[in-house]
């Protein structure tokens, strides 16, 4: 098999990202950052947990360049290549383990298998027989010079470019036990047949060339190198939720190629699917790629991409998106988006780009990662001349030393924003919410207010019948099965929402007519039927409503609905009243954006008693509330509540949201609603479920809690470890443990995100 060539550059000015290679720590992830930030008009961020660069090139600086630089640097950089089909992976295997993953497990694994005989050799009195030392060593020396090469290499390789990072501490920690090791056996007294030693906390005072470190260079080499594969394998899970979306998609699809109403198909690979082109779906099997159905009646699943787990009923005419599940009937689909245009593609991205980035919490770490390494040299060249100039302590100087070293590791300082951002944003594809950026994490934590666009928002932006009023001495069931029969003939969404809500078969038409605006006329089972405005019955066909049908209209009106009159053989015989209905969650979701702190106000365009209305139902202030407002309005209204000093979130779906959606503070975007909605918000909502909001602003606002307790601890640790070390009350050995179960404890805590549960139950 050849090897799979390199993806195609971006075109000049767009965001290239590289993969990364090298990388062993927070630092060497600056390092590289601030050397692509070097090249002229350059912009690049660099993220050690996904181990990708994101750089924007100027005109005249090619991809190559960047890649270059990334060399020169000391590490690789290669662009993504696109990923293989899986044609020889059965439907039940599995994927491949990560190679990298796979081994530093088994380096990590062969050396603590040689580490654990030389520590307890080491440290337990009873087990040492005449000459152990040199077992000891014989034991030892492969886990310094194979399982510490990765350190030793990178170490190296750092300095070539006058560089020094975490590698460095742990290369230079190890080689100084070794060494100090060597040392004693072959030129001091440790050699000699009946030496003993014993398990120290401290580094002896007084204590000469007898002491040997073999077991301090074994098992700081051994944990750092579990550590290490603990947090590969924690980040290869944690970008799990990515893979899973990416893996959603079917591999091929039924074509129909002589189109719709044909009975021939050819299966072909989804990669080979073209705009246009009608495809089948059978019950169990996932919609190729996103279209519209032409053809059969059926519920769509699309929980693993929304995380809604109510099945959608679909039929002809409606959309239905790629990944999706059909769970019943037969559909026939015509496709409408491929590849890269599908929303599942959009969604990878939007997460994938969420990933990348950086928060400004991160921005510190990275600071202080850049300084830190050089730093600990310093500190422990310092404990060492100390200790053993000073106080005349060798032994302790030693030890003193290498515990700074050891101790300082910046590891859990590089995973502590990374690793959250990576769980946080995966667990939030597979809720149905989608994070634009991480810098949107701080703007969850400080939003006070929460502006919302009613019609798609808070209602379902669908008219619906939502009552029938009959005259005095008519029967509601005719009043409604004859109005729906005439409205049948229209396809005006008033005559959509009267046709649904009529049960049983609708009687035939005669002589159907339309009056645009106003209403339709036609003759129903041998009455005359009139449906259309009070006013147009009442001017066109001498039908007026009864002083009750009078009084109950105008009190539809005053609800924000729009009333239909209707009227046979000469009178008027009742009212049909229609709206766009408020979501059955929406009041839960506005009472969740209150619990979080979020003030809720609503802007539509709509009339001021179909505003009020909505907000009644839903429980927003009347005060809170601006009606008949045009999109440059909402812009303008988000404008003055952040001039009063608010901070201002804006939940919208339509073309007329998106200038408002930009300007908030934080744009949050039904999903459901216009591109141009979702490119403009900071959340997207891919479930049309106002609740998605409130899991949003909690999922943001727990993932940057993981940060900034994964950065407390990091720091809390190095801020305790490093004076102990310097005061030569830590072992090395117990410093490597530490420093292991830091990188660990961040990793496992960033991974808690998983078990995040949204207010849906998901």
């Amino acid at each position: 098999m050849s090897a799979p060539t390199r993806a195609e550059a971006p075109a000049s000015g767009a965001p290239v990202v590289l993969d990364i290679s090298g990388m062993t720590c927070a630092s060497c992830a600056m390092r590289i950052e601030k050397k692509l930030n070097r090249m002229p008009g350059v912009e690049a961020s660099v993220n050690y947990a996904t181990e990708k660069a994101t750089v924007v090139l100027p005109d005249g600086t090619s991809v190559d360049d960047a890649i270059a630089t990334v060399e020169k640097t000391g590490y690789g950089a290669v662009l993504p290549v696109p990923p293989v089909p899986e044609e020889t992976v059965g439907d039940g295997a599995q994927p491949p383990t990560d190679p990298a993953v796979a081994a530093l497990r088994q380096r990590a694994l062969v050396s603590g298998l040689l580490a654990l005989p030389t520590l307890l050799l080491s440290m337990v009195p009873a087990l040492q027989f005449d000459s152990w030392q040199w077992l000891v060593l014989t034991l030892a020396s492969p886990v310094v010079v194979w399982g510490a090469w990765p350190f030793h290499r990178a170490a190296l390789v750092n300095a070539r470019h006058g560089a020094a990072t975490m590698d460095t501490l742990v290369s230079i920690g190890v080689l100084a036990a070794f060494g100090q090791s060597l040392y004693a056996l072959f030129l001091g007294e440790a050699g000699m047949p009946g030496m003993t030693m014993r398990l120290q906390l401290i580094g002896e005072r007084g204590a000469g060339t007898h002491e040997i470190y073999l077991e301090v260079a074994a098992v700081v080499t051994a944990a750092v190198l579990a550590g290490r594969w603990l947090e590969a394998r924690a980040k290869h899970r944690s970008g799990a939720a990515l893979r899973a979306l990416m893996d959603l998609g079917a591999k091929d699809v039924a074509v129909l190629p002589d189109g719709p109403g044909t009975t021939r198909e050819e299966r072909r690979a989804v990669e080979r699917l073209a705009v246009g082109d009608h495809f089948v779906v059978r019950p169990g099997e996932t919609v190729a790629t996103d279209g519209v159905v032409v053809d059969g009646q059926s519920a769509v699943d699309a929980s693993m991409l929304t995380g809604e787990p109510v099945p959608v009923e679909v039929g002809p005419g409606d959309a239905v998106t790629g990944a999706t599940v059909n769970a019943s009937g037969r559909l026939v689909v015509r496709a409408t988006r491929v590849g890269g245009d599908t929303r599942l593609a959009q969604m990878a991205r939007l997460v994938e780009a969420a990933q990348s980035g950086k928060a400004e919490v991160q921005r510190l770490a990275d600071r202080v990662s850049a300084v830190f390494v050089p730093v600990v040299l310093v500190v422990a060249l310092l404990a060492l001349l100390g200790w053993w100039l000073l106080a005349g302590e060798p032994t302790v100087a030693f030890t003193a030393a290498v515990a700074v070293l050891v101790i300082a590791c910046p590891c859990a300082l590089g995973l502590a924003t990374p690793t959250a951002l990576l769980v946080g944003t995966g667990r939030g594809a597979q809720l149905g919410v989608l994070i634009k950026g991480p810098e949107v994490l701080e703007s969850t934590r400080r939003v006070d207010t929460v502006v919302l666009d009613k019609t798609g928002t808070l209602t379902s932006g669908r008219m619906r019948l939502v009552d029938v009023v009959p005259a005095a001495g008519e029967d509601r069931d005719d009043v409604l099965r004859l109005a729906a029969a005439l409205e049948n003939g229209s396809e005006h969404p008033i005559a959509r929402a009267v046709v649904a809500g009529a049960a049983g078969a609708l009687p035939p038409v005669e002589g159907f007519a339309s009056r645009q605006g106003l209403g339709v006329a036609g003759t129903v089972e041998g009455h005359a039927v009139v449906v259309g405005r009070p006013r147009w019955l009442a001017q066109e066909w001498a039908q007026h409503l009864d002083d009750t049908l009078t009084e109950r209209a105008d009190a539809e009106a005053a609800r924000g609905r729009t009333v239909v009159a209707v009227g046979w053989d000469g009178r008027a015989r009742g009212l049909l009243a229609v709206a766009d209905t408020v979501t059955p969650t929406a009041r839960e979701a506005v009472d969740g954006l209150r619990a979080l702190g979020l003030e809720p106000h609503l802007l539509t365009g709509d009339g001021s008693a179909a505003a009020l209305a909505v907000a009644e139902q839903v429980g927003i202030d009347p005060a809170h509330v601006r009606a008949e407002v045009m999109p440059e309005d909402k812009l303008a209204e988000v404008q003055r509540l952040q001039g009063e000093g608010r901070v201002v979130a804006m939940v919208g779906d339509g073309v007329n949201d998106a200038a408002a959606l930009a300007a908030a503070d934080l744009g949050i975007a039904i999903g459901t609603g216009t591109d141009v909605a979702i490119e403009a918000g900071d959340l997207t909502l891919v479930r049309e479920d106002l609740r998605a909001a409130v899991d949003a602003v909690r999922l943001s606002r727990a993932t940057l809690r993981t940060i900034k307790g994964n950065l407390f601890w990091a720091f809390a640790y190095n801020t305790a470890g490093i004076p102990l070390a310097v005061a030569g009350l830590l072992n090395p050995l117990l410093a490597g443990v530490a420093m292991a179960a830091s990188s660990v404890f961040v990793v496992t805590n960033s991974l808690r995100l998983r078990r995040f549960r949204s207010t849906t139950g998901g």
